[in-house]
């Protein structure tokens, strides 16, 4: 499994939950030493500039010479950037936001696609946002990023139910990745160990139950 973005809080709780469930995880980010203090417990750890297509392309062939073809992408490469309605809405963040969210998916699914579409069980998640079906002025830029992303994610989809029935891509939903403690939140869990138990989930499920699926997390 290929996990970008994997030095994230969320990438970390999820590297975590997916090593306890068994599962060989390639984490992918963009500082080796980050990857190396925060990671050391996953299988392998590679610095890539995920936006860069070259670097992808090559990071596949290094992955593929060393632990060859992956069964599962889990993109949670991302960010968030706001602004003060339509007006508010700047060339700068549009640009941050197409590069971290949508161009380092588009780079990691091209690279990766033929080893989920021949895997016996391949899948892709991104973690995508509420905001796409609840627009507001003030997120425009994220909402329209994020919606593109989930376009591209169900682009796959149907390539998977044409091509390998036993594969899945999926969005999952959130409101919000927050920082509280399980302690602080209402549940005693927090969105992040949420995702967390969706990505071994994703692992166990039956492909054709959810493939093209957007799934909503539970809120903390």
């Amino acid at each position: 499994m290929l996990l970008a973005g994997a030095t994230s809080a969320s990438g970390i709780a999820s590297a975590t939950a997916l090593v306890d469930a068994g599962a060989r995880v390639l984490a992918v980010g963009s500082n080796q030493d980050r990857l190396d203090e925060r990671l050391p417990f996953v299988h392998a750890r590679y610095e890539c500039d995920l936006g860069d297509f070259a670097a992808v392309k090559q990071l596949a062939l290094q992955v593929h010479e060393e632990h060859g073809s992956i069964d599962a992408l889990i993109h949670l490469v991302g960010g968030w950037r706001g602004g003060k309605s339509i007006t508010g809405q700047s060339d700068e963040d549009w640009e941050f936001l197409h590069h971290s969210v949508l161009t380092t998916l588009r780079n990691t699914s091209r690279a990766f696609v033929d080893d989920l579409v021949s895997s016996p069980a391949g899948r892709l998640a991104i973690v995508s946002a509420e905001a796409v079906l609840n627009p507001t002025p003030s997120n425009a830029n994220y909402g329209a990023i994020k919606a593109a992303a989930e376009h591209w994610v169900n682009a796959i989809a149907r390539l998977f139910a044409k091509q390998a029935e036993n594969a899945a891509a999926v969005s999952w939903v959130v409101k919000a990745l927050s920082d509280k403690s399980p302690e602080e939140a209402p549940s005693g869990h927090t969105p992040v160990q949420f995702l967390a138990q969706a990505a071994v989930d994703l692992l166990e499920q039956d492909a054709g139950e959810f493939n093209g699926a957007r799934i909503a997390l539970p809120k903390a």
